[in-house]
């Protein structure tokens, strides 16, 4: 049964202005004295006396893209062969200007160097598994990379030889992760460098515990007028629901002198949490310069998240920075948000300097299903029908691209309301949005019209285990709302499908899009509490049984498999799609990667799903790691045609990077494995280049 139904457009209502009717926005500008130190109880919550600017509220009106800032916007072009941030750029584009290697020579990659960094941990003795999904950072003539002991290493970027090493000294504890994790670290340097003096360009990094630790590029020593000698507490502003602290594990996105902060927290655990924040931060001193909230006063208290825990992209010209905004708490269950929260599960864009909304869509009204925005929007310039569009594409775990003005938030193709179906009254205190958003162009990445097709291989291998799963399944679509009954309701895709972090990439030359997609069926089911307490639990990475506590329902998500850990979906699971942004259009779609089970490798055909995003460059190459038989990849970007790959030690479930240095372009992969795609980790950093 579909629910796709007849389509309904409506206008396009983009939060900008008359938030009067919006009653879950809470924007706190906080301005900080000139000596960092603890918040006062009054610059936690201004007051309504406050002056004009100082406090974006509720209830007043927001500047147009026009009024907040005085730069014309100015086209986002092919700049220089840097890679200084988590997504390359700060438009997260992934491209590099790059073509000594080519889609003619790309075969001829060889490993140039590699280095153990000796941080890693497969969970068997003392220590939790690790997840290093940290990308690398090119700057400063050096390869800066960050670890899951969260040490970080500058490199010779031609041989890898350590320049220095800097020790967080922070507890290896899982406070918030089922694992040590860490994506990398931000760099930032000085437009009027003070000659002589330190830390005139500076890296950072964030630890599990909120720690932000600023260290001098050049020697590795701390900054001692960063905020506490080098260290910024940001849990210190953990006022709210205080279950976890504030974990650092994406690295700060640098805009200008501000770093835009976000953090990561438990998912599944509570239904109140701490609500989501972003904080900007001064790059020279620490000083926090304002912070935004996504909920209202009275959701804040009686939710919590709608976090950004995900890196952000941001427009220099605009003067905006763009926030892939997650899902408020508890996941999988919202009788305690009944109300409109419409900052949740959206991309809002800020004015970077003030911290006020200028325009935000929301992309899953009333979100049920953890369907949090989870990588950063990629900004890029794209001719639709003959008219020069300052374009922003978001991707979505649910398989769908948005494409909106980056300017305005306006569609640039129709995105439709369309119904979806409600609940089954068995869920207390529940209610249900009755329509979501619906991209025209592109097509959605996956097809959520029907229930996925039981793969007959598997099936017949278990003895029909997976056609009784289906049977016992409900599902209605993509927004088939939790359920108590059966086994639940099918989710495709969910919590671990369609795209993830590693987000999209961008060729400006051809206006094409890149972006890779994983195909994975699960399930979910909601349990009261009486049922949760006697169910015999068990969890992992991001599946298994979690206890919402506080809320009338625990819950269980799964992945479809059979008794031999067998996808019960057809193939492929995973696919390299690129997109003509001109038209819309698909240009071509293959499988990524292949998967692998009890230590055979499946037939490439059948894909594998993915972890990390892809790079494209000039010379017309895609680079991706990200699937489970831990090898790295190129592709054609004209045809999709694999033309290289190369065996690492686990799966490389980071963004690659691309750098030039002393006239040599290398492409450079951290292995570091993630246990949501299997039992595989690594300490491995992987450079290849043409022959010399």
């Amino acid at each position: 049964m579909t629910t796709f139904l007849s389509a309904t457009s409506t206008p396009f209502k983009p939060i900008t202005s008359g938030l009067g009717a919006v009653t879950a926005l809470t924007i706190c500008l906080t301005p900080m004295p000139l000596m960092a130190q603890e918040p006062s109880a009054e610059t936690e919550q201004p007051t309504a006396q406050e002056a004009p600017g100082e406090q974006a509220s509720a209830g007043q009106e927001n500047a147009s893209p026009e009024e907040t800032t005085n730069a014309a916007p100015i086209p986002l072009v092919p700049g220089e062969p840097v890679w200084d941030s988590f997504h390359g750029q700060l438009n997260a584009q992934k491209y590099s200007p790059l073509d000594q290697i080519n889609a003619d020579n790309v075969g001829e990659l060889e490993k140039a160097w590699e280095v153990h960094t000796g941080d890693v941990a497969d969970g068997s003795g003392d220590l939790p598994a690790t997840v290093w999904s940290a990308t690398p950072v090119f700057a400063n003539d050096t390869l800066y990379i960050g670890t899951p002991f969260y040490r970080v290493l500058a490199l010779d970027p031609a041989s890898g030889e350590e320049k220095w090493s800097f020790d967080t000294q922070s507890s290896l504890e899982a406070l918030t992760q089922p694992a040590l994790k860490n994506r990398g670290v931000a760099y930032w340097e000085a437009d009027d460098p003070e000659a002589g003096e330190p830390c005139q360009k500076i890296i950072y990094m964030g630890t599990m515990d909120a720690q932000l630790f600023a260290v001098d590029a050049d020697s590795g020593e701390q900054c001692t007028n960063f905020a506490d000698n080098g260290v910024l507490d940001v849990n210190q502003w953990n006022d709210t629901n205080d279950r976890w602290p504030l974990s650092l594990l994406q690295p700060p996105t640098v805009v200008g002198d501000h770093l835009i902060l976000g953090w990561a927290g438990k998912d599944w655990a509570y239904e109140q949490a701490p609500p989501g924040t972003v904080y900007s931060i001064n790059a020279r001193t620490g000083e926090r310069e304002w912070t935004f909230q996504a909920l209202s006063d009275e959701t804040r208290e009686q939710s919590g998240t709608a976090n950004v825990w995900t890196h952000m992209s941001a427009d220099e010209e605009l003067g905006l920075v763009y926030l892939p905004v997650s899902s408020p708490s508890p996941n999988y269950w919202g009788g305690n948000r009944t109300e409109e929260v419409p900052l949740g599960t959206s991309t809002t864009a800020l004015d970077v300097e003030t911290g006020e909304v200028v325009w935000s869509r929301q992309w899953v009204h009333h979100d049920i299903w953890d369907y949090d925005i989870n990588a950063a929007p990629t900004l890029m310039d794209i001719t639709v029908d003959g008219e020069e569009i300052p374009a922003l594409i978001q991707a979505t775990k649910m398989g769908f691209l948005f494409v909106v003005n980056r300017e305005t938030g306006e569609d640039v193709w129709p995105i439709e309301e369309r119904p979806v179906p409600s609940g089954d009254g068995n869920v207390e205190g529940e209610v249900y949005a009755p329509t979501q958003p619906f991209p025209t162009k592109p097509a959605p990445l996956l097809d959520q019209s029907e229930k996925p097709d039981v793969w007959a291989l598997a099936d017949a291998v278990s003895f029909g285990e997976c056609s009784a799963l289906w049977d016992d399944l409900s599902y209605e679509g993509m927004y088939t709302p939790p359920t108590t009954q059966g086994e639940g309701t099918l989710g495709y895709p969910i919590s671990a499908g369609g795209v993830q972090w590693g987000g999209v990439a961008f060729d400006p030359e051809s206006q094409t899009a890149i972006v890779n997609t994983s195909h994975i069926v699960q399930y979910i089911k909601l349990y009261n509490r009486e049922d949760y307490e006697a169910a015999n639990r068990t969890s992992g990475n991001e599946s298994g049984f979690a206890p919402q506590e506080g809320a009338p329902y625990g819950m269980r998500l799964e992945v479809a498999l059979n008794r031999f850990g067998m996808p019960c979906w057809e193939p492929p699971f995973g696919e390299l799609v690129a997109l003509d942004m001109t038209t819309g259009d698909v240009k071509w779609r293959t499988p990524v990667g292949a998967s692998q089970q009890y230590g055979f490798f499946m037939p490439e055909s059948w894909g594998s799903p993915t972890i990390g995003g892809p790079a494209v460059t000039a010379g017309d190459v895609i680079f991706i790691g990200a699937s489970m038989d831990a090898k790295v990849r190129a592709y054609s970007l004209e045809t999709g045609e694999e033309l290289w790959s190369s065996q690492t030690e686990a799966p490389s479930v980071s963004n690659p990077a691309v750098y030039e240095y002393k006239g040599r372009e290398y492409v450079a992969f951290v292995s570091g494995g993630n246990t949501i795609l299997k039992d595989q980790v690594g300490d491995q950093i992987t450079v290849y280049a043409l022959p010399e």
